[in-house]
């Protein structure tokens, strides 16, 4: 890993969900799939230090991009600890079954059994303003380094979402986390979630020179299964009405649960 990770697209490029957005039919999981078995297999993540700090921008986020890797980390003995930005009170806007305040309690408990399934330690809860962590670079940054000031003589890795993934929360939080791994000279890889959705196979603005892959066992990639289903909030809609429907409809989520994770370095 490097803390150079890949950036996406030109910020003044429509790209992302403004262009594809979740009720799109985006790039099917049938396009990718033959694509990234044609093509030469990237080189594997290898996570050479003691902790990895994963941040995330919403409750969900590093289960979905990054569930297997953080499993396997901590398997190996690396302390992984798990930063949630925001308090994701804002995935149903208008839902007339769950208030914001309702939205963001549940969130949060299904966060907790997402990560117990998983074997790791509970993440860290931050409760900033979903949808808006692009006004709060600063307190992010302070977040991280406060996290990273915990142990600062220990080799330490950040694994953050992409900050080229097409959502601006997790373009914020990746430039946060490019930010201050290369403030300290940490390594960083980024994980993309929605970029599989808006993006197709071999386009030019995504840096695929700087993916590197891990593989999920069976037993992991059961876990991880079961660890996305943890968040029902999201893969269920809360009720029939449109403003109810799930986040992460099948056409999403077949993206999220191949049995390898791609990450940018």
């Amino acid at each position: 890993m490097t803390s150079a990770a890949g950036s996406g697209p030109p910020a003044d490029d429509p790209h992302g969900l403004a262009a594809t957005p979740v009720c799109a039919d985006g790039t099917p999981e049938s396009v990718w799939q033959p694509w990234l078995a044609a093509r030469p297999p990237w080189p594997r993540l290898d996570l050479d230090v003691d902790r990895l700090v994963v941040l995330g921008a919403h409750p969900d986020d590093e289960v979905l991009g990054a569930g297997g890797i953080m499993t396997a980390a901590a398997r190996t003995g690396i302390e992984v600890v798990v930063i949630c930005m925001s308090d994701g009170r804002a995935s149903h806007p208008g839902s007339p079954t769950l208030t914001p305040d309702q939205l963001a309690g549940i969130r949060h408990a299904e966060l907790d059994t997402a990560t117990d399934l998983l074997a790791i330690d509970r993440s860290r809860w931050f409760g900033l303003p979903d949808g808006s962590l692009a006004d709060h670079h600063h307190s992010m940054a302070g977040i991280v380094d406060s996290v990273l000031d915990e142990r600062p003589h220990t080799s330490t890795a950040l694994l953050s979402v992409w900050s080229g993934d097409g959502h601006p929360d997790h373009e914020a939080v990746g430039r946060c986390a490019a930010d201050v791994a290369g403030r300290r000279d940490l390594p960083l890889s980024m994980y993309p979630i929605w970029m599989w959705h808006w993006a197709t196979p071999d386009d030019p603005t995504i840096p695929w020179d700087r993916m590197q892959v891990h593989h999920l066992d069976p037993t992991a990639l059961a876990v991880k299964h079961t660890a996305i289903h943890a968040f029902d909030t999201q893969v269920r809609p809360l009720s029939a009405d449109p403003a109810d429907g799930a986040v992460l409809p099948p056409h999403i989520l077949a993206h999220l649960i191949r049995p390898w994770e791609l990450v940018f370095v």
